[in-house]
């Protein structure tokens, strides 16, 4: 029997900062194999405060020490508008830099978020949601409560280039040298969008490392206007999703620096994301997020308009921790009406009435 070794000698990271990114690519062994091309996941639940949004809450606070918004040499505060992940981030490198932090979000998103947060010491505000054009929008609020506070920044991850310059410098890199590492080159990209950070920094360096021969493809859910945009030019939305921290109703200005490099977009039901998450568990072994599956299955449907053998990278956000009393629960996949498409074989996973 031949037997794995699993001890590989890792240099010790230099704190919570310096162990953000560098994340393995994790090839999704039987969807690969039905499908005839290869499909990969970037494990950002892997990053040290648990999702891919570490790695911009990093340059949003760098930048901001970089430019002078904030002096490092005193305690400053961290305020941001954030759905989840983001603030998450931004809260373990304030903790770990010293710095005090701020966070407003939707009052729809899960109150394990929401606890986390203030077991890092954040100071959190759950809103109404409010479209952006409103003052009281959770994003508005936030820039309003930087500007009161002395030596503090509002690190506006929706339009602050910092954020998609973070996967530009590191996930696409990462991606590209992981791929070509194993002999294969990166045939095409999907994710989904929140800020569109992530997507865009990725797209934008996978089209200049393959000269363009990557093919970029932008995934979203109901309820959001990306969809719409990248196919008619229009914005139009309708329905909502289980899915959180993606989806918009704008353009944003991350999003649009790579408008130019957007290939095509698929929306992705949310009762295709709810299956392939509890499928990503059953055959793969991965406990992960609504968001992950909506990407995945966006890979598998951009994986089938490719030549056999290609190879589909996409991001696998975070784990399913923050969403378990949700996804895994009988009464709330039912109030959704996702418990009849879940295939009786993976029902065994729903664990909560």
């Amino acid at each position: 029997m031949q037997i794995r070794n699993l001890h590989i000698p890792v240099l010790a990271r230099k704190g919570f900062v310096d162990a953000v990114g560098n994340t393995p690519l994790i090839k999704l062994n039987r969807l690969s194999q039905k499908l005839g091309r290869n499909i990969f996941g970037k494990a950002e639940f892997q990053n040290p405060g648990g999702s891919v949004k570490d790695r911009a809450a990093l340059y949003l606070i760098e930048q901001a020490e970089r430019n002078g918004q904030i002096d490092p040499s005193r305690v400053a505060t961290i305020v941001e508008g954030s759905a989840g992940n983001t603030a998450i981030g931004l809260a373990h490198i304030a903790r770990s830099k010293g710095y005090r932090s701020v966070f407003y979000m939707p009052n729809t998103q899960s109150q394990s978020k929401i606890n986390l947060l203030k077991y890092l010491g954040a100071e959190v505000h759950a809103v109404p949601v409010c479209p952006i054009t409103d003052p009281l929008n959770f994003n508005n609020r936030a820039r309003d409560h930087a500007k009161r506070l002395d030596n503090a920044v509002w690190t506006d991850q929706f339009d602050n280039d910092a954020n998609w310059k973070s996967h530009y410098a590191t996930t696409g890199p990462e991606i590209w040298d992981q791929l070509k590492s194993g002999g294969l080159t990166c045939d095409a990209f999907t994710c989904s969008t929140g800020t569109g950070g992530t997507f865009t920094g990725v797209a934008k360096y996978l089209k200049e490392a393959s000269n363009g021969k990557c093919k970029l493809v932008v995934a979203d859910p109901p309820g959001s206007v990306i969809y719409s945009y990248v196919k008619t030019g229009q914005m139009n939305r309708e329905g909502s999703s289980f899915t959180e921290g993606i989806g918009q109703g704008r353009i944003t200005e991350n999003l649009k620096a790579s408008l130019d490099c957007i290939d095509d977009a698929e929306f992705i039901p949310d009762e295709e994301s709810i299956v392939m998450l509890y499928r990503l568990l059953d055959e793969e072994g991965l406990f992960l997020g609504g968001t992950s599956g909506l990407n995945v299955v966006a890979a598998c449907k951009v994986a089938e308009s490719l030549p056999e053998g290609s190879s589909v990278a996409t991001i696998l956000c975070d784990s399913g921790h923050k969403y378990a009393d949700r996804i895994f629960s009988k009464k709330w996949l039912k109030e959704k009406s996702l418990y009849e498409c879940i295939p009786d074989s993976l029902k065994k996973y729903i664990t909560l009435e």
